[in-house]
């Protein structure tokens, strides 16, 4: 990896901890979601990176995908799972990192086993290491403290301007045998619930991303896939990102057009499919 997209990560690496650290300290009982994740955005921006996706604050069964809507009323109680997962990027070069917090029990076992797979599995994410291995220990440690993984759900690499990039690593065990190599970044996220182990897609859907141009016939559609490409760089946005830009009574309308032809992908809600609750504890290390 060259040193200069080296010293982005690093700035990435540096604002990403920096901006969880804030973000725990802003979930309190009564907090709207929608003031958590517009103060977590704003931050970013004021370290200097931009968000690389929309602040996602997923609460118990929810388990990823979940950024406020416009004039979202959720708030936060005092028995709620919190996850909190946020991107940030620097020139395009992503760090992406995830934590759960409860109110009312500062040692809930979902998370504690959440963050100590994460931590065992760090260990292991080094050049020639496969990815049915790392697979296989993140789910040894949950299913040992009693909990299962979420199986349809994995860690990641990361690329320029892509979030999601090879390898996936699922939470469950599995025969991958790809290998991890020098100079991959790698966002390694462990997800475990008290549910079945698997997350479905839900409604409402709330971010959004570029996939291509296509014609629309609303000017709005056009504005939003211009901005999708320009000033959210191809990366996931939401709704509330565009308000001020396009009229809020057009913006589902416009969006409807664009996904109906394409141009846009949708990133549905993850929600345990049992109902479940979710803990999620991820981070990013680059291989090097």
């Amino acid at each position: 990896m060259e040193e200069e997209i080296k010293e982005k990560y690093k700035k990435a690496c540096s604002i990403s901890e920096e901006v969880r650290n804030y973000a725990k300290s802003l979930i309190k009982e009564g907090i709207k979601v929608l003031e958590i994740a517009e103060k977590i955005e704003k931050k970013i921006t004021e370290l200097g990176g931009k968000p690389a996706f929309p602040a996602n604050i997923s609460i118990n069964e929810i388990t990823a995908h979940y950024s406020p809507d416009i004039n979202d009323q959720t708030t936060i109680k005092g028995d709620d799972l919190v996850k909190v997962d946020i991107g940030v990027h620097v020139d395009g070069y992503i760090w992406d990192s995830a934590f759960t917090l409860c109110i009312n029990e500062k040692n809930h076992p979902l998370i504690e086993t959440s963050e100590k797979t994460l931590k065992e599995v760090l260990k292991m994410i080094k050049p020639g290491t496969k990815v049915f291995e790392i697979s296989e220990v993140v789910e040894n440690i949950i299913t040992e403290n009693g909990f299962n993984p979420v199986r349809n759900l994995c860690g990641h690499g990361l690329e320029r301007f892509n979030q999601h990039a090879y390898p996936s690593i699922p939470n469950g065990k599995n025969s991958i045998r790809d290998e991890i190599k020098e100079g991959q970044a790698i966002a390694m996220e462990v997800f475990v619930t008290n549910g079945s182990g698997w997350v479905k897609e839900s409604y409402p859907v709330l971010i959004y991303k570029y996939n291509q141009d296509k014609p629309v016939r609303l000017w709005e559609g056009r504005k939003i896939l211009e901005l999708a490409k320009t000033k959210f760089e191809k990366l996931p946005f939401s709704k509330r990102w565009l308000v001020g830009v396009i009229s809020p009574i057009k913006i589902d309308l416009a969006i409807k057009q664009l996904v109906e032809v394409d141009a846009l992908v949708e990133y549905p809600i993850l929600k345990e499919e049992t109902n479940g609750l979710v803990a999620q504890t991820e981070e990013t290390v680059l291989v090097d």
